[in-house]
């Protein structure tokens, strides 16, 4: 009889424990809104917001079939490893660009010759060459924007083709590399099939340039998209956003498909708000929550990807990679030892999750490349008033409603719209501090669409200090 009371006992001291965990779940939200409403309240001007644009890729229209099936046939090369046979067309490097040139090629069929197939060759050197230059090739499809003033800036998204076994410098060992990198180069190739389509199909067409880039050299130390930044220069481009997917191909937790990472850098800017920053925002934004994980690094801890060069150069650049990787099939060998099997098969893929990210990448350049150029020379204002003052400038474009000043606290990592003004110049923010968010402006398209953010410069009045002392 006493167990059996001690045991009652401790099940209503649980229950009651939970009680009390629930009502102080439910008080948290509460308590929150009453902190924040100890704060002055700083206005918010309420102003109506376009809708994004019509005709979004649905989800649907991804064909999973193609991309599992161009994962086989570069599979099927044995390795593409950089250093590999770049004219057998049954093994190495050469065999995966041959694959992907063949479903571009397709693909431009199919979008009435819009898009434009390119294989750029050039030569390169690092110490995963052994110093030596070495001929690579990158293949590239071209989709040309329609507006004389945005053709010239580009949206690029890539993969890369080459693959590595354990040994990054043995080009006769198997490295089928499904998932790094044939899976992000089936994202971009799927990408050129689902927004040339959209074009094709009469829903507009597209005022910037996109390419969609299968890349190598990746494992030798990102040749491939290093020269891929000085062919855009030299062709007189400039780059809007670039969309890097790297192992975007497995997802085996239980629960998939999760949301796949979305990688950027803070750059030399204190308050977060670098260009690949903004461009991950804007991603997030188009995409939902939902699909995208932004995590604010530049990429995973002690690693790199062909954003990379982009990144440095100070341009908009991110990398998509899968939510939880398994070490056990990248950059291995295939094999067996003690009971583990290594090695990058398609057996280790999962095309919802893959076709997610298809899809993620292809809706995010379609809003980018029909949005008009971000703004210039935004600048904040107003210190030691009561009103922040947000200036800026932009060419003249009849395809542009205007702009949408943004703000946020200083610890938050998204955008909020303040305001909405329908030319450049100034806009005077009634009774908002200069002091408590960080503010940004963006233009928006009558079809809608958006370009990334442009934060605000701000006035660096460092406070006065004392002369120096004369000895």
């Amino acid at each position: 009889m006493g167990n059996g009371s001690s045991g009652t006992c401790s099940f209503g001291l649980a229950v009651l424990a939970r009680a009390v965990v629930v009502l102080l779940l439910m008080a948290i939200p509460a308590l929150a809104q009453r902190a924040v409403s100890r704060d002055p309240a700083e206005p918010l001007q309420g102003k109506p917001l376009l809708p994004r644009p019509a005709g979004v890729v649905a989800r649907q229209a991804v064909d999973e079939k193609s991309m599992r099936a161009l994962i086989g046939k570069l599979v099927a090369c044995g390795t593409r490893l950089t250093l590999s046979s770049w004219t057998d067309s049954k093994r190495g490097i050469g065999c995966g660009r041959d694959v992907i040139v063949a479903r571009f090629n397709e693909i431009a069929k199919d979008s009435g010759g819009k898009l434009q197939v390119v294989v750029d060759k050039f030569e390169s050197t690092s110490e995963r060459t052994s110093g030596k230059p070495m001929p690579l090739e990158n293949v590239y499809a071209i989709l040309p924007g329609s507006d004389p003033q945005l053709a010239k800036t580009i949206f690029i998204v890539s993969g890369h083709f080459d693959s590595r076994p354990s040994n990054v410098m043995d080009p006769n060992a198997d490295a089928p590399g499904a998932d790094d990198d044939a899976s992000g180069v089936a994202v971009s190739v799927e990408c050129a099939r689902l927004v040339s389509k959209a074009g094709a199909n009469g829903r507009g067409t597209y005022r910037a340039t996109i390419l969609f880039a299968a890349v190598s050299g990746e494992e030798q130390g990102l040749l491939g998209s290093t020269h891929l930044l000085e062919w855009a220069k030299q062709q007189g481009y400039t780059v809007g956003g670039m969309l890097d997917d790297d192992i975007v191909g497995a997802d085996s937790a239980a629960g998939a498909p999760h949301r796949v990472r979305l990688f950027s850098g803070n750059g030399e800017i204190d308050d977060a708000d670098s260009p690949s920053r903004e461009l991950a925002r804007a991603v997030e934004e188009i995409d939902g929550r939902a699909a995208i994980r932004m995590i604010f690094r530049v990429d995973r801890y002690g690693r790199g990807g062909d954003h990379y060069p982009f990144y440095k150069a100070g341009l908009p650049a991110v990398r998509f990679t899968e939510p939880l990787e398994d070490y056990n099939h990248q950059h291995q060998t295939p094999r067996a030892e003690n009971g583990i099997a290594y090695g990058d098969f398609e057996k280790y893929l999962n095309f919802t999750f893959m076709g997610d990210v298809a899809r993620a990448n292809a809706e995010a350049l379609r809003q980018l490349a029909l949005a008009p150029a971000p703004p210039k020379d935004a600048k904040l204002t107003g210190a030691v008033t009561p009103d922040a003052k947000v200036s800026w400038s932009a060419e003249d474009d009849p395809e542009r409603a205007g702009f949408e000043i943004l703000w946020r606290e200083t610890s938050d990592p998204r955008w909020l719209v303040n305001d909405f003004a329908a030319s450049p110049g100034e806009t005077v923010l009634k009774g908002v501090s200069t002091d408590n968010h960080f503010f940004a402006v963006r233009a928006v398209g009558k079809n809608g669409a958006r370009s990334i953010a442009v934060p605000t410069e701000m006035e660096r009045r460092p406070p006065p200090l004392p002369a120096a002392s004369k000895q």
